[in-house]
Parts: C-alpha cells; sequence; structure tokens
C-alpha cells in the first residue's frame, strides 16, 4: 500500500512551467559546428544524437546569418493570454493551448522556442525548427535573386502546385494583374524561398518521401519544378561536411 500510494503521488504531481526568461536563465545553450545555439529542457521528443545532427545539418552559409539567435526545444509551449510558459513534460491540460513555436526577444537576441511533444515524430520536429531558419534567413538576408529568377519562370510557364498554403495564395494574387501585384509576387517569392530551404534542409537530415509533404488545402508543387528549385538552393547553400544532398527518382508501381 506504501508503494502505492508513493506512486499515485508522482503521476498526479503536477506539470512544472517556467517564464520564458526563467527557461533561458537555467538552461545551458550548446553552439553546434556551425555556429547555431541551442539548448533542451524538460522531457523532449528528440534524443540528443538526433537533435545534434538535425542542428548541424543546417549549412553554415544559412547558420551565419542566424547570430544572436538560439533555439530551445521544449516539451509544450503554452499561449496563456498575453503569457507564455514552458511547460517541463508534455500535460494533456496545457497542450490544449501549447503553440509549434513561439519567437520572443529576450535582451538583445531573440530566443525560440519549439514545442517537441506536440509532433509525432523527429520528422516533424525536425521539418517546424526548419522552416523556422527558412524564415529566418529570409527576413534577415532576403531572397536569392538567381532564386527568385528560377521560381518566377515556372509561375510563367504555368508549373501546378506550390509549396505552401502562403506560396499558394500569393501566387493567385500576384497573378491577377491587380494594383498590389507586385507587393503579392514579393510575398510569394518570400514563401517559395524560405519553403525551399525548409524542404532542403530537412532533406539533408531525413530521407524525404516527398508525398510525405502533400497537403490537402493546395495542389503539391510539381515534383521536377521542386527539384529545380532545390538544387538552386543546394548551389547557394552546400551541405556541411558529413551531410549530402541528393534527388533520387523512383517509379510507381
Amino acid at each position: 500500500m506504501l508503494v502505492y500510494k508513493i506512486v499515485s503521488m508522482s503521476q498526479a504531481a503536477p506539470t512544472i512551467t517556467r517564464s520564458p526568461a526563467e527557461v533561458v536563465r537555467l538552461t545551458p545553450v550548446s553552439q553546434a559546428p556551425n555556429g547555431i545555439c541551442y539548448a533542451t529542457a524538460g522531457e523532449t521528443a528528440v534524443n540528443s544524437f538526433d537533435l545534434e545532427r538535425m542542428v548541424g545539418a543546417v549549412p553554415t552559409r544559412i547558420a551565419t546569418a542566424l547570430e544572436r539567435k538560439a533555439y530551445y526545444f521544449v516539451p509544450l509551449t503554452v499561449g496563456q493570454g498575453e503569457e507564455t510558459l514552458i511547460a517541463d513534460r508534455y500535460d494533456v491540460a496545457l497542450s490544449d493551448n501549447a503553440v509549434c513555436h513561439r519567437n520572443l526577444n529576450l535582451g538583445d537576441s531573440q530566443c525560440v522556442f519549439i514545442s517537441t511533444r506536440l509532433m509525432d515524430d523527429k520528422f516533424s520536429v525536425a521539418f517546424e525548427f526548419y522552416i523556422n531558419v527558412g524564415h529566418a534567413l529570409v527576413e534577415r538576408a532576403g531572397v536569392s535573386r538567381e532564386f527568385s529568377e528560377l521560381a518566377w519562370k515556372q509561375v510563367e510557364s504555368g508549373v501546378r502546385g506550390e509549396t505552401s498554403l502562403d506560396a499558394w495564395e500569393s501566387r493567385k494574387l500576384a497573378t491577377a494583374n491587380g494594383p498590389d501585384a507586385e507587393r503579392f509576387k514579393n510575398e510569394y517569392l518570400d514563401a517559395t524561398f524560405s519553403d525551399t530551404i525548409s524542404i532542403y534542409l530537412l532533406s539533408l537530415y531525413l530521407d524525404v518521401d516527398y508525398y510525405d509533404l502533400r497537403e490537402r488545402d493546395y495542389p503539391l508543387l510539381a515534383p521536377s519544378a521542386l527539384a529545380e528549385r532545390l538544387r538552386k538552393v543546394a548551389d547557394l547553400f552546400p551541405p556541411n561536411s558529413g551531410f549530402e544532398f541528393a534527388i533520387l527518382y523512383k517509379r510507381r508501381t
């Protein structure tokens, strides 16, 4: 009976939540060889080996644009009104208010808290991380002229599908010949560049079946068109040592 009571009290112990500033103060930060700063706090869904490789897959040329930025892989990032809290483990009651990630400026740095326990596997956690990296690169460094020319040439040739809902919607508005077409074109190029970077990074970390990226809300970009975009990004940001980029085609049976 005594053992039963101890186990029950342990299982009933409340989840500990902390402010992001407290997590930053208490959590040691590591720096990957490519220069990216990252840390883990609490019962995360990714082991240390996978996380090290996930972060290390980001090419150094991209990582240099992420200075004064640190990524915290945590169980849950919870939004409660205007307040953000970090849970030390998964909690069903907190998960309803949890978000995939949140960017917070603390001091002169930006900290990104990624909720690893909202996702099913390392594929999902990695893609969330790489999507954030892609957006951060575009925000700080802009869009490559060579990539812009390639992507827009594909649009003009009528290539089907896109890489995200944002890209799909802005592409429709950019080609509608409205008064804001140029603004929507720029938004489209921002979206497609960050999307392609994200998919490229994911492919460096894991073997990706393109159709695993399929969505219901918009048609997926034609494989040959995505391959062109990925090759362009690989030219701009070559893989780090120990990582390889390759596009393999397989016949459907």
